[in-house]
C-alpha cells in the first residue's frame, strides 16, 4: 500500500480542454524568465476550456548601477539583465505566455496575466490563492477571513488590477 499523497499544493490542479496542468508546472516555467521574482497560478471557470488559468507574477527588481570603489566605471549589482517599465506590460506578457507554451505546450496558455507588485501571503509566508481565485471569480466581496494576511492592501491592489482588465 502506498503512503498518503500530501492533498495540499500538489492537488492544485487546473483541468483546460481536458488537459490536467499542475499549477506548480505552470509556477515552474514562469519562474525560468530572468525577470520573474514570484508567481501563483489559479484556475477559474471557463466557459470554452472548462477552466482557465490566471497567472499572478511579481518582477525582479531593476537592474541598478553602482560605481566601483574610486573609479568612474559601473558595474551590475543585480545578476540579472531585465529592465521593466509600465510600458512594456504587454511585451512581458507575450514572453511569459510564450514561456509556459513552449515548457509545458500549446494547451498551456495563459488566459490573463497580472503583472503585480505583491502576492497576498500570510504572515508566515504562504501565498493564499484561495484570495485570488475568489476575485478573479468576481467574488472579491466575499473573500472571508483575511486576519492571517501580512499585507491587506495587497488585496486592494490586486482587485483593482482585476477589475482595471476587464
Amino acid at each position: 500500500m502506498h503512503p498518503p499523497l500530501n492533498q495540499g499544493f500538489l492537488a492544485d490542479v487546473i483541468n483546460v480542454s481536458g488537459h490536467r496542468l499542475s499549477t506548480a508546472e505552470i509556477e515552474s516555467a514562469l519562474i525560468l524568465h530572468p525577470g520573474v521574482s514570484e508567481t501563483a497560478i489559479i484556475g477559474s471557470a471557463d466557459e470554452l476550456t472548462g477552466q482557465a488559468v490566471f497567472a499572478f507574477v511579481t518582477l525582479k527588481p531593476c537592474v541598478a548601477l553602482r560605481p566601483f570603489h574610486h573609479t568612474l566605471a559601473y558595474r551590475e549589482i543585480s545578476a540579472v539583465n531585465f529592465q521593466y517599465g509600465p510600458n512594456h506590460d504587454l511585451s512581458l506578457v507575450k514572453e511569459l505566455t510564450l514561456q509556459v507554451r513552449k515548457m509545458i505546450g500549446p494547451f498551456a496558455a495563459l488566459k490573463k496575466v497580472y503583472i503585480v507588485s505583491d502576492l497576498p501571503k500570510t504572515r508566515s509566508g504562504k501565498i493564499m490563492r484561495r484570495i485570488m481565485r475568489k476575485i478573479v471569480a468576481g467574488e472579491g466581496d466575499q473573500l472571508g477571513d483575511l486576519s492571517t494576511l501580512a499585507e491587506p492592501v495587497v488585496v486592494e491592489t490586486i482587485k483593482a488590477k482585476v477589475a482595471a482588465s476587464v
